[in-house]
């Protein structure tokens, strides 16, 4: 067994030369346009990648034949632990799961060598190169600090178990879903060093940097959305979302990475905001490097971090210093001569550009205010001017009143038409989605009790009072708008006979090709401006599943996000506004009453598991005098981690909302303190964000990224 360790050891330092041989052969290779270089740096891309699958196989092996000869193992697992957490324990600690950010960079890299064969060869050669730099970095990281191979010896007899926070499926799945997708924006990175020192950002760059931004935003969103999930059912608080600054180091890069990708679409299909787009890709990664160092460091506290090492702090920061630093003087070289020669953008205030700006920029600021108020009571507390504490109200106050109108804005920008877009145009095309929305939310607030009088009641009379009322209106109306918004713009594509100068106006107009760009006219095309009468004449004579079938991926895939966004926030007006929640002392045969829920515990036992002893209880719920449901919550006592406990919660869940159960403590009387929650519509919040990825992946298959662009015609990096 001591030898897989090793063979994985090695291959890690095998894995750092390649990377260096990577950069260096592909960057250099680029800038002398010398073939064999080039060829030579692609190969040790993937030869880096089997490295790197190689030494975290080794890891993994190490966890599930219980090698407590490494000290990573001897901390994280034991003999009793089941095999699936044995090898989820492999990137359950500091060191695992800095290996499995370097494995996914990897694998990131490999895949742009296996899959960029559309790029031409020195852009290629240049975006591996860049993510070789950022792979010496991390494995630098892993083998002077966060070395997951360090042998402990003698070897103990068993181990101390995997934390038992960390012993549930959800996160099995979570990190690895979210370091793909903090990971990999270091390809939309890349892509944009590789833009400027290559000196062109055009639509070819575009349609190539768009795919691997997509994807990487549509595996963060899962990530997120697995571990609030997670963080729901498992911490027993009844709470999806807690702004701990780990979840905001997460955030922050998803933003910004949804700016970018929308900056993209005007890049490629209007020429405009390259400047702002390159400096969007460099901000994403720089911001998942931010989370890095904020998790690895120590330096804030949460329930996700790991690393309190000094040395790991510094090394982190050394290296955000370089990368972010690196590539902000790089755009301030290069930036102005990108922009140099274009004809200035001219769009009117309510057109389609201006529309994706100003969603653009609220994004940004949000996650401006998010990052200042993660790391101020860090920089005082660094400058030892005093410990502050900046929690949900903070957050909330700034978040939402900036979120409200990029989301109303959501809604309008795709049906708006470029360059100029009519007020009382954009009214007369929306005016039923409108309609829709106000009505929805007037239904909505009736059925749920929203303006009755219990709840119109202040709280001290346990109400939510009126301005709860009004939150939830507003949260349900933007969140219908946005529904009924996407609805209507495919309406006007499935039914466009009477609407040619709509469409006409709708799409991009055409512009003169930019040097490096792909001309070549595509049914895609017609559809973003290019052809358009022909096409409306052809689509007049198509029967609606022929125009459905003809409306290209990346349109799908927009309207399936767009509302997935309105399903999100519905979900979160109804959470925030009409939940309640009651705890209460019970004996077994006792009930409590909750509105028209009524909770019974009907008894308490011991359950042992396979390396924990739980305390469950049996809990009858009924509705209005009917019989509900039976729930089993659990007081979960684990053998390793010295009697670590653990409260497992019992969720009921129905497509209006669920009804949450949670066992506290033992009382001296021998009564049971039990937590109980209503909460209408939650499930609509991670219904609605697996909407957003899903339409994401669409998005991705649309056939025009997948079209090869011929050698003369290739941009970003070709001179």
């Amino acid at each position: 067994m001591p030898v897989i360790a090793e063979i994985g050891h090695y291959a890690l330092w095998l894995a750092l030369a390649l990377a260096v041989v990577q950069f260096f052969s592909g960057i250099w290779g680029a800038h002398r346009t010398d073939g064999r270089l080039m060829q030579v740096g692609h190969r040790a891309t993937v030869l880096q990648m089997l490295m790197m699958l190689l030494a975290f196989g080794c890891l993994a092996w190490s966890f599930v034949h219980h090698d407590f000869s490494l000290r990573n193992v001897a901390a994280n697992s034991n003999r009793l632990l089941p095999l699936p957490y044995r090898i989820a324990a492999t990137w359950g600690s500091h060191e695992g799961s800095m290996l499995l950010w370097a494995l996914m960079l990897s694998v990131w890299t490999g895949a742009v060598a296996g899959f960029g064969r559309t790029l031409g060869m020195q852009v290629r050669s240049r975006v591996l190169g860049v993510l070789g730099f950022v792979s010496m970095g991390f494995l630098l990281f892993l083998l002077t600090t966060s070395n997951p191979f360090e042998r402990e010896l003698p070897a103990p007899a068993d181990g101390r178990d995997l934390n038992p926070l960390l012993q549930d499926p959800g996160m099995v799945l979570h990190p690895p879903m979210l370091y793909l997708g903090y990971v990999g924006f270091s390809v939309a990175f890349a892509f944009a060093i590789a833009a400027m020192l290559g000196g062109r950002v055009d639509a070819a760059w575009t349609r190539w940097a768009r795919p691997w931004t997509i994807a990487a935003w549509c595996f963060l969103t899962l990530g997120i959305t697995l571990g609030s999930w997670w963080a729901y059912y498992e911490l027993g608080w009844g709470g999806w979302w807690f702004w701990d600054p780990v979840e905001n180091a997460s955030f922050m890069p998803w933003l910004v990475g949804t700016a970018l990708m929308h900056s993209l679409i005007v890049t490629e299909l209007r020429g405009t905001f390259r400047n702002w787009t390159l400096l969007l890709a460099i901000a994403a990664f720089s911001l998942s490097l931010v989370g890095t160092f904020i998790v690895r460091s120590g330096v804030l506290t949460s329930v996700h971090a790991f690393a309190t090492d000094p040395a790991r702090g510094v090394f982190i920061l050394a290296f955000l210093v370089v990368v972010i630093g690196g590539s902000l003087v790089l755009y301030a070289w290069r930036a102005p001569k990108l922009a140099a020669g274009n004809a200035p953008a001219v769009f009117s205030v309510s057109s389609r550009e201006s529309l994706l700006l100003a969603n653009n920029l609220l994004l940004v600021v949000a996650c401006a205010a998010i990052f200042l108020g993660t790391m101020y009571p860090m920089l005082l507390d660094t400058l030892q001017l005093g410990k502050i504490s900046v929690g949900a109200p903070y957050f909330e106050a700034v978040f939402v009143p900036l979120m409200a109108p990029a989301i109303f804005l959501m809604g309008i920008g795709p049906v708006a038409r470029w360059r100029n877009a009519p007020v009382p145009d954009l009214f007369r095309r929306l005016r039923w989605a409108l309609g829709v929305s106000v009505i929805s939310t007037v239904l909505v607030a009736v059925m749920s009790g929203r303006f009755s009088a219990t709840r119109l009641a202040p709280p001290a009379e346990g109400g939510a009072g009126f301005g709860g009322a009004v939150v939830f209106a507003v949260g349900a109306f933007i969140g219908f708008w946005a529904i009924a918004s996407a609805l209507a713009l495919l309406a006007e594509r499935l039914w466009p006979a009477g609407r040619a100068g709509q469409m006409q106006g709708n799409q991009a107009p055409a512009r003169q090709p930019q040097q490096g760009a792909d001309t070549q006219p595509s049914p895609e095309r017609a559809l973003q401006g290019n052809q358009v009468q022909p096409m409306q004449q052809v689509q007049t004579r198509r029967t609606l599943a022929e125009r459905a079938h003809a409306l290209p991926a990346a349109f799908w895939g927009m309207l399936v996000a767009h509302i997935g966004v309105g399903v999100f926030i519905i979900g979160v007006a109804g959470v925030t506004t009409l939940e309640r929640e009651a705890d209460e002392a019970l004996a077994p045969g006792q009930s409590m009453q909750l509105g028209d829920y009524e909770f019974r515990l009907q008894d308490i036992r011991e359950v042992p598991g396979p390396n924990y002893l739980a305390i469950q209880g049996k809990v009858e719920v009924r509705h209005d005098g009917a019989f509900f449901t039976l729930l089993h919550p659990e007081k979960r006592a684990y053998t390793g981690r010295m009697g670590m406990g653990q409260t497992e919660a019992a969720i009921e869940t129905r497509l209006t909302g669920d009804v949450y159960v949670a066992l506290g403590e033992k009382l001296p009387d021998g009564r049971w303190t039990m937590l109980v929650w209503i909460k209408p519509f939650v499930d609509w919040i991670w219904g609605g964000c697996v909407l957003m990825a899903l339409g994401g992946f669409m998005a991705m298959c649309d056939k025009r990224y997948r079209r090869r662009v011929h050698e003369k015609r290739r941009g970003a990096g070709e001179r």
